[in-house]
């Protein structure tokens, strides 16, 4: 039961987890504090129920570990107390062997675990870290809930249009069932919003979200991340480690950008679908689990099977109800909608209220989007960040947006006619001019009559039914 001597204590994380250890035996106090503090948790001990009370009438404390036995009331009657009056904190009973049916009535009453006396310091160390992971999804899903509530749209999506009621419709649907979902959509278009959406719309609301980024998992670690492993299964496994799959136990795992999942990996994870249990890497017995999964993807992955990059029969276990996100340049009339929240998530509360000129919108509804709305999100807050003016202009935005699509230069393997390259220069040099024409026509070389006749030839040309409305610069 001794912490090796070798083995450095992690100080204190940043918002780390308070650990609060009842128990009157000093050399189990101290045994229990040590491995706490090396896990880099905070400790508060006490000898006694009622100063643990105290304890916790003063100070905020996320996990309480107790022993049964405990001077005064007793571990139990603790336990009462803190489900009573502190329900969002962990208890861990610590008992003798003989006390095992106390134990278990103990985690009935609503203990998290309990560990038996004399402990492995592995043992213990690693259901402190079970509790804390376990602390930490409830905390961030806590906060996830309330942006989902606070922010426009549905459940944080921002649209209006037909296509996204039709999304928003389908994920009101699914929300209020258990089965697999499959969210197809391009890089941007937000489809982990919609797995948040399923999830926290759904009966499985106050239980853990998991997401997983399957294409940012290095590949060695991919099984060990997902099933968890045992002490000993690997070289450098010193305690075993609770995997994904278990910790999103009665919640639900998002698996983002399945498509990126190792073929022998995807064999493995439909077994845990079939057979709703994970067996952790090195381990002899399964682990019962009930777990729904929602998955995303950007790949074609009917493309993939044909190919042998993905297996037929997990895609038909996945597929089961699929969403279909639209690409934004398939939705623009929601850009002002998506722009105004944009522009209220960014801007500075204590400086005045920005809004965007017509000509800075108009470029936004032209540009085809090929991030989608985390591309526009990002446009919009460069925009904010080196904006001077109430109004955001042109100028505020990236390079790519500050030129209409006849402004534009040609793509190095686009072949041009001289008299389109003529005329988005012309365009370009009034743009840095600021519309000063004998200014342009300096700067591109030609004499001011020159300048001012193709001005009035692109004027008359604008006017015709085939061609496009030329930018306001032609003013």
């Amino acid at each position: 039961m001794e912490v090796d001597a070798e083995q450095q204590s992690s100080p204190p994380r940043s918002g780390a987890v308070t650990v609060l250890v009842v128990d009157d035996e000093v050399a189990a106090q101290n045994l229990c504090s040590d491995v706490a503090q090396h896990a880099g948790l905070r400790v508060r001990t006490s000898d006694t129920t009622e100063q643990a009370l105290e304890i916790l009438e003063q100070f905020p404390v996320d996990i309480v570990l107790t022993d049964l036995k405990v001077p005064q009331m007793g571990g139990l009657e603790l336990l009462k107390h803190i489900r009573t009056g502190y329900p969002q904190i962990a208890v861990m009973m610590l008992t003798q062997y003989g006390t095992i049916e106390t134990a278990v009535e103990a985690t009935r009453l609503g203990a998290m675990d309990y560990i038996t006396k004399p402990f492995h310091v592995d043992e213990l160390r690693a259901k402190l870290e079970r509790l804390v992971r376990a602390i930490e999804l409830d905390q961030e899903n806590r906060v996830l809930r309330e942006q989902l509530r606070s922010r426009p749209g549905f459940g944080g999506l921002i649209g209006v249009s037909s296509k996204m009621q039709r999304v928003y419709k389908l994920i009101e649907k699914v929300s209020q069932h258990t089965y697999p979902v499959l969210i197809l959509g391009e890089s941007g278009t937000g489809k982990e919003l919609v797995a948040r959406s399923v999830h926290f719309s759904g009966p499985r609301r106050q239980k853990p979200f998991v997401p997983v980024d399957c294409s940012a998992l290095v590949p060695t670690l991919i099984e060990s991340e997902l099933f968890g492993y045992v002490k000993g299964a690997f070289t450098g496994a010193l305690h075993s480690r609770q995997g994904l799959l278990e910790a999103a136990d009665q919640g639900t795992l998002f698996l983002d950008e399945i498509g990126d999942l190792p073929v022998d990996l995807q064999a493995k994870l439909l077994r845990v679908l079939q057979e709703r249990e994970v067996k952790p890497v090195g381990a002899i017995e399964r682990i019962n689990i009930n777990v729904r999964v929602i998955a995303a993807t950007n790949r074609d992955l009917e493309v993939a099977i044909r190919s042998g990059g993905f297996r037929q029969d997990l895609y038909f276990r996945l597929n089961v109800v699929q969403v279909k996100l639209p690409p934004l340049r398939e939705r623009k009339s929601d850009i002002p909608l998506l722009l105004n929240s944009f522009l209220e998530k960014f801007c500075d509360p204590e400086r005045t209220v920005r809004t965007i000129s017509e000509e800075a919108m108009r470029r936004l509804m032209a540009y085809d989007w090929p991030g989608n709305v985390r591309e526009l999100e990002n446009a919009v807050e460069r925009a904010v960040a080196l904006g001077s003016g109430p109004i955001l202009q042109v100028g505020d935005l990236p390079s790519n947006l500050q030129y209409s699509p006849v402004e534009r230069a040609p793509e190095s393997d686009e072949i041009v006619p001289l008299e389109e390259i003529e005329r988005r220069a012309i365009f370009r040099a009034l743009r840095e001019t600021s519309g000063d024409k004998l200014a342009a026509a300096r700067l591109l070389g030609i004499g001011k009559t020159t300048l001012y006749r193709k001005l009035k030839q692109y004027e008359t040309e604008r006017h015709r039914p085939e061609r496009l409305a030329e930018p306001s610069s032609l003013a």
